[in-house]
């Protein structure tokens, strides 16, 4: 999915925000209305995913974790895109408000 495809969804409120980043990144700072999910709790958390809005757009620090996580939930059949570092993603959505 294209950066024009990400910032479409978060202008129209398509999909649910998922940060996988740890806890303790999230509580310093996150995009506005996501959820944490980190990526090591990924594997315990799965129903609660299938059961978001989808596509789930994923984000973190800087995009690597992000990735791993959209390889991953593909594996189970949830549509997700890689959105990269979650500053980026909250300007986009801030951009929309």
């Amino acid at each position: 999915m294209s950066k024009y495809d990400i910032e479409n969804l978060i202008k129209t409120s398509k999909g649910s925000i998922v940060d996988v980043r740890t806890s303790s990144e999230f509580a310093g700072g996150h995009v506005l209305d996501s959820i944490n999910i980190p990526l090591t709790e990924l594997p315990s958390n799965i129903d609660q995913l299938k059961a978001l809005e989808q596509p789930i757009i994923l984000c973190c620090a800087s995009g690597g974790r992000s990735a791993q996580a959209e390889k991953y939930l593909h594996l189970f059949g949830i549509e997700c895109v890689d959105a990269g570092s979650w500053m980026n993603l909250n300007f986009y959505k801030n951009s929309f408000a």
